[in-house]
């Protein structure tokens, strides 16, 4: 029987894994850097994904229009989580057009997408992605597992290390959007 230690052990572990590759840090700071770049020039970023996905989207979201660490101007950020957009889409087109309706909408070229998915293989995600490389954003792609079709179309991904399930996977990638709001935080005009 795995023990409540045995859960914070086991991702300990996943952690040493993620840091032990430089590459992983090297693409924080590259997102970061591009993610800036599009709030300077008055763009803004864009999050999506599912279940526990959805929760760091609206999370990442919600420390860039309010506050994270510092005070400072609020960050032109929203993640796609509007559940009569959702309900609607899904009925009308399915579900696995509700990002991408929604990215077709309000995505500009220069904005930037977060986009989410533990697997790298949720198709609502992957189709926005397609909107969003169709429109001129940048993706920044948060994975796990071996990174999945995400893994292909992203400017930039981000991949937990492989384990059994996707709790590990999204706690990196919830030190990842911590790492990235504090990076933006400190290098916004």
């Amino acid at each position: 029987m795995i023990t409540i230690k045995d859960n914070f052990l086991e991702a300990l572990e996943i952690l040493k894994q993620f840091l032990a590759d430089e590459n992983n840090i090297k693409q924080i700071e590259y997102a970061g850097k591009i993610m800036v770049q599009s709030i300077n020039e008055g763009h803004k970023i864009i999050a999506c994904g599912n279940g526990g996905s959805m929760a760091d989207a609206m999370h990442f979201a919600e420390e860039l229009t309010g506050r994270f660490r510092n005070n400072r101007k609020a960050i032109a950020a929203l993640a796609i989580s509007d559940p009569t957009h959702i309900s609607c889409t899904a009925n009308d087109y399915g579900y696995d057009f509700i990002f991408s309706r929604y990215l077709e909408a309000i995505g500009n070229e220069g904005d930037v997408l977060l986009a989410i998915s533990t697997s790298g293989n949720s198709e609502n995600v992957i189709n926005a992605v397609k909107i969003a490389k169709s429109k001129g954003i940048k993706v920044v792609a948060l994975t796990g597992k071996g990174g999945g079709k995400l893994a292909l179309l992203s400017d930039i991904e981000i991949r937990a290390p492989h384990s059994n399930y996707a709790d590990r996977a999204q706690e990196i990638h919830i030190k990842i959007i911590h790492s990235l709001i504090h990076f933006i935080e400190n290098h916004i005009k």
